[in-house]
C-alpha cells in the first residue's frame, strides 16, 4: 500500500470514529442514574421490604427546643427529629396530667409543635414535665426553678446583647491588657506564658467537646454527638485551609524573606498566630454565649452580679492568650481592637441566638467547631515553645500547660449554674 492509500483509509477512519464522551458527562451520568434508581425504589415504596418494618414500634425522637413560662402556663416547642411522625397524646407535669393544647396534632419529620399547658405553676419551684406521645413514649423538659419567662421585645435583645459584652468583649478586652508586661518579659517567661496559652486553649476545646456531647447525648438524632465531632472537623480543617491559603497568597519577596516559615512544624507569624487564636476563641464564646442566652430565656439560669463576675475572671484569660504570640511584636492598638471584636463579640452573637431560636444539634455543632478551632491554634502554638536546643516541652514549657489547665478549673469553677 503506498503512502497515498494509507493517508486515505488513515483520514477515512477518523471520520467514521465518533467523538470522545465529554468528561463532565461521565461524572454526571451516574449520578443521574441514581437519582433514577432512587426515585424508582421510592415511588413502589420499597418492593419486597414492606414486611420489615411490621410490629415494629415508630422511632421517636423528639427535641425540646423551647420551654416558655407565663401566668397559669407552660409553653413548650418540641421538634420531630425522627423519621417517624410523632403524636402528643397527653402532658404529666410533675404526676399531674393537665390540659393542653398544640399547634400541630401529628408532626412529620423536622415539624415542630408548639404546646400550651394550662398549669399554675409556683415561681422557684422545681418541675418534672413529660409528654406522652401516642405510642407511649415519654419526652422529658424538666424545669430546674420555674421563673416568669420575659418578653422577647427590643429591651429583651438589647439585654442579650449587653449579656454578651459582658461576658465576651470586656472579659477578653481586661486580658489583652497583659500587653506591656509581656512586651518586657524575657524570652524564657514568654515560652512560659505560651505554655499557659496552649493549656487554656486546650482546656477550651475538651470543655466545649464535653458540654456539646452532653447535650445531644441519648438523642441520636441529626447523628447525635456525631455532629460535635464533625464541628470539630469542620473548623480545624477550615483554620488549616485558610492558613494554607495565606501562606500561598504571600507576596514573592514576603514569600522569600519568610521561607523558614514554609516548613510544616515552623511557628507561624506573630500576627497570624493572634489572628487564628482570635477566631479559634471567637467560635468558643460564640457556643457560650448560645447556651447562655437559651438557659436565660427559659429562666433556668439566674445572671446576677457574681455570676457575671464569674464569667469575667474566667474569659479574661483569653485575653491573654491572644496578646501572648504578640510579646516582641510593635503595639497596634486598632489591630488589637479589631483582635478582641473577633474574640469576643461572638457571644453577644451567641445570646441573641440562643435567646430566640434554640436547637440542640445546632449548639453542638457550634460548639464542636469551637472545640476544633481552639485545639487547631494550640496545635499551631507548639513551635513557638521551642527553646534554643529546639526542645518544645522542657520543664518550663510544660509548667506552663499544667497551669494553663489549672487556671482555667478553678475559675470555671465560678461560672457553674
Amino acid at each position: 500500500m503506498s503512502l497515498d492509500e494509507r493517508t486515505t483509509a488513515a483520514q477515512a477512519a477518523g471520520l467514521h470514529r465518533r467523538p470522545p464522551v465529554p468528561q463532565w458527562l461521565l461524572g454526571l451520568g451516574p449520578l443521574i442514574l441514581i437519582a433514577l434508581l432512587l426515585g424508582l425504589f421510592s415511588l413502589l415504596n420499597a418492593p419486597g421490604l414492606g414486611k420489615l418494618s411490621e410490629g415494629v414500634p415508630p422511632r421517636e425522637e423528639v427535641a425540646v427546643e423551647d420551654v416558655r413560662l407565663t401566668p397559669g402556663q407552660i409553653t413548650i416547642t418540641v421538634r420531630n427529629e425522627g423519621p417517624d411522625p410523632v403524636a402528643i397524646a397527653q402532658v404529666n407535669v410533675s404526676d399531674y396530667y393537665a390540659p393542653f393544647t398544640q399547634t400541630r396534632s401529628s408532626m412529620g419529620p423536622l415539624e415542630s409543635s408548639t404546646l400550651t399547658i394550662s398549669y399554675n405553676w409556683v415561681e422557684g419551684d422545681p418541675y418534672e414535665v413529660a409528654l406522652v406521645t401516642s405510642s407511649g413514649g415519654k419526652i422529658a423538659a424538666g424545669i430546674d426553678a420555674a421563673a416568669l419567662s420575659p418578653e422577647r421585645g427590643n429591651s429583651f435583645f438589647a439585654l442579650m446583647v449587653l449579656l454578651g459584652v459582658y461576658v465576651g468583649v470586656i472579659p477578653v478586652a481586661l486580658g489583652m491588657l497583659w500587653m506591656p508586661f509581656m512586651r518586657r518579659a524575657p524570652a524564657a517567661w514568654v515560652r512560659v506564658l505560651l505554655g499557659v496559652t496552649v493549656g487554656l486553649l486546650a482546656f477550651l476545646a475538651l470543655d466545649a467537646a464535653l458540654e456539646a456531647v452532653e447535650i445531644v447525648a441519648g438523642n441520636s438524632s441529626f447523628g447525635g454527638p456525631l455532629v460535635v465531632f464533625l464541628g470539630a472537623a469542620v473548623a480545624y480543617l477550615v483554620l488549616e485551609g485558610t492558613d494554607a491559603w495565606m501562606r500561598r497568597h504571600q507576596k514573592p519577596q514576603a514569600r522569600l524573606r519568610t521561607q523558614e516559615l514554609l516548613r510544616p512544624q515552623a511557628p507561624l507569624k506573630p500576627q497570624r498566630l493572634a489572628l487564628l487564636i482570635a477566631i479559634g476563641i471567637g467560635l468558643h464564646n460564640l457556643g457560650e454565649g448560645l447556651a447562655i442566652g437559651s438557659a436565660y430565656a427559659v429562666g433556668s439560669l439566674a445572671l446576677g452580679a457574681s455570676l457575671i463576675v464569674g464569667f469575667a475572671i474566667h474569659n479574661t484569660t483569653e485575653g491573654l492568650a491572644i496578646v501572648t504570640p504578640l510579646a516582641k511584636e510593635p503595639p497596634r492598638l486598632a489591630w488589637l481592637a479589631v483582635l478582641g471584636l473577633i474574640a469576643g463579640a461572638p457571644a453577644a452573637a451567641g445570646a441573641l441566638i440562643g435567646a430566640t431560636v434554640y436547637q440542640p444539634a445546632l449548639s453542638a455543632f457550634l460548639l464542636g467547631a469551637g472545640a476544633g478551632a481552639v485545639a487547631q491554634v494550640a496545635v499551631k502554638l507548639l513551635p513557638m515553645l521551642r527553646d534554643r536546643t529546639g526542645k518544645t516541652f522542657t520543664a518550663l514549657t510544660s509548667a506552663g500547660i499544667v497551669l494553663g489547665l489549672a487556671v482555667m478549673f478553678a475559675t470555671g469553677l465560678l461560672v457553674q449554674a
